[in-house]
């Protein structure tokens, strides 16, 4: 049981570091400091796009509209960071 509860921590873990570096990579882009034309750049985007988008929409439905401000990344960091909490909780016992 340890060994699997270790192993959803470490993929929460990975989550949200590729949460950081797509949020990251998307301001880098809104700036204008990085081309998201170039192929690396857009292929980054693109996977971590995929990874991240689905469960962002789904925040972004429920929280209200806040102009031009995006929260949804810092709600999913919150709920992975309370998903490891509760992890550790479990191991803990």
């Amino acid at each position: 049981m340890t060994a699997l509860i270790l192993l959803i921590d470490q993929i929460v873990n990975l989550y949200v570091w590729t949460l950081l570096a797509y949020v990251i990579i998307n301001w880098l882009v809104a700036f204008r400091i990085i081309n998201p034309w170039q192929p690396i750049v857009r292929m980054a985007t693109n996977f971590l796009g995929r990874i991240h988008e689905p469960l962002m929409a789904l925040v972004r439905r429920v929280l209200p509209d806040l102009g031009g401000i995006d929260i949804s990344p810092i709600v999913l960091l919150l709920a992975a960071n309370f998903l490891r909490n509760l992890l550790i909780g479990l191991l803990v016992r």
